[in-house]
């Protein structure tokens, strides 16, 4: 006969087991309404570029046409010469900069010296420009039209920059440089050479990115002037261009077309560098 103690405490386990028993069955169905927790956030991937084909052999390239003016690349084939102009915001110059290095895309970058971006760049772009994958070429210092101003006026922009080339990445840019809004005249093409700038290098296609477009119509000029042996214009001032490299570099790559710095095409020649009529 079970004692009065003892059946106290067997009641006692009984509620005990039958409470532990309705905690267990509302902290499942709590679990099981409980929302799943998310799934940690993705890391940022860099981007996936296709694969460009490497620019000609050194044996491959040719003389320069006579004549002074370059604003196309000779004869058929399958080149592409793509050059940006001026620099007037950093962070443009830092981007075409990084592109270069992440997918081996050639360029042909003409200096406007006055411009803070080249030295603020100068450690992403100097490895670029040692190896020949960036080349510079002098567009003045502050970008005036050389054709209204006077020869001393016009050795001094060609010289300052001249100058800053040298001193900056150690290069010598000659024999290109780019008059600004491709203006130039007898007087210009004459103190150029002086200096060793016996080519005037000009274009004969244009991304119109020189203003603010819409990336579409961006995209749209590249695609009708990204073509085989065209020099393309474009410039390192406005944000826009560089939300749509992916686009650029795709049309270069359906195209099959290689990338050039002028380096590449053509031999440069012996710089003779004349005492400048207008000395510093």
């Amino acid at each position: 006969m079970l004692s009065r103690r003892n059946l106290l405490a067997g009641a006692i386990a009984s509620a005990a087991g039958i409470a532990l028993v309705r905690c267990g069955a509302d902290a499942s169905s709590q679990a099981a309404q409980a929302p799943a927790p998310a799934p940690p956030a993705a890391l940022p991937t860099a981007p996936t570029w296709p694969e460009l084909l490497p620019a000609p052999a050194p044996q491959d390239r040719i003389p320069l046409p006579g004549g002074g003016v370059l604003s196309a690349l000779p004869g058929p084939g399958d080149l592409l010469s793509l050059t940006l102009d001026d620099g007037v915001d950093t962070a443009v110059v830092r981007a075409y900069a990084q592109l270069a290095k992440d997918t081996g895309i050639r360029l042909t970058m003409f200096v406007t010296g006055a411009f803070s971006s080249w030295t603020d760049n100068r450690d992403l772009l100097q490895p670029l420009v040692d190896s020949g994958q960036i080349q510079l070429g002098n567009h003045t210092w502050v970008h005036p039209d050389l054709t209204k101003l006077t020869g001393s006026r016009i050795a001094d922009e060609l010289r300052h920059t001249d100058q800053f080339l040298h001193d900056t990445f150690g290069v010598d840019a000659t024999p290109y440089y780019r008059p600004p809004y491709g203006a130039y005249n007898d007087l210009v093409q004459s103190v150029a050479a002086d200096f060793g700038y016996t080519q005037t290098a000009l274009w004969d296609g244009n991304i119109g990115d020189d203003q603010i477009l819409t990336p579409r119509d961006i995209v749209a000029n590249a695609d009708q002037y990204y073509v085989p042996q065209k020099i393309v214009i474009g410039h390192l001032n406005h944000p826009p261009v560089t939300g749509v490299y992916h686009e650029l570099v795709d049309i270069i790559h359906d195209r099959r077309l290689r990338t050039v710095t002028l380096n590449d095409v053509f031999t440069k020649p012996e710089t003779s560098r004349l005492t400048s009529a207008y000395p510093a």
